[in-house]
């Protein structure tokens, strides 16, 4: 991964409703093959994020819905679940798409490890491809239902405030040592996300893998 100048900060610290609608630009879907997009948000426990902190280090890069979205937080919960299982020098990080007051309020219950970057106003989502989608929405509802009540009632992430944009699909990255995308999964509905085997199973391949010279 080449660098460069830091990336400055991608978001406001403004709490934000939602992504600016008008004039929203959205970039392609990114595919395997191509480095990922430089960015910097600012992260759960307070610091700035870069994405040269991904230098040198095999990740999945998971970006969610807004704070509160249950799927999504099921969804970070099995991920940290899933960390005894992933080698040490793998990395996960999670972008939601809500500002930092809104993603400390439903997400610091999860005293995770891995960085938790709050987009306020959905530019760093944009920029990877992210689809807005309300029949995404629809279908989520009614095929994963039985997800999303569990989620709720009995994990307690309940969906009591929204910031961020209703309608958006996940993406998820699977990123090798140089940053460069070795697989792109674009949910097509608010809960679907690649297989946790698919992660560990790439994990395990990607640090036993011969390392890449600068």
């Amino acid at each position: 991964m080449k660098h460069s100048a830091s990336p400055q900060p991608d978001n406001n610290p403004e709490k934000s409703s939602g992504p600016e609608q008008n004039n929203l630009i959205i970039s392609a879907r990114l595919q395997a093959g191509q480095q990922i997009p430089a960015f910097a948000l600012p992260a759960l426990d307070g610091s700035l994020w870069s994405s040269q902190q991904l230098h040198g280090k095999p990740a999945l890069l998971v970006f969610f819905r807004f704070a509160a979205c249950p799927f999504c937080n099921l969804r970070l919960h099995r991920l940290i679940q899933l960390k005894e299982q992933l080698p040490a020098d793998f990395q996960v990080v999670a972008v939601f798409d809500s500002s930092l007051e809104d993603l400390r309020a439903f997400s610091e219950r999860h005293d995770s490890a891995y960085p938790i970057l709050a987009d306020a106003k959905g530019r760093v989502h944009r920029r990877f491809g992210v689809q807005y989608s309300w029949l995404g929405v629809i279908k989520g509802m009614l095929l994963r239902l039985p997800t999303a009540m569990y989620s709720m009632l009995v994990k307690g992430y309940w969906p009591s405030a929204f910031s961020g944009a209703l309608n958006t699909m996940p993406m998820n990255f699977f990123l090798d040592a140089n940053g460069v995308i070795q697989r792109a999964y674009y949910g097509k509905d608010e809960g679907d996300h690649p297989p946790l085997q698919d992660v560990l199973a790439f994990a395990r391949q990607q640090t036993e893998a011969p390392t890449v010279a600068d």
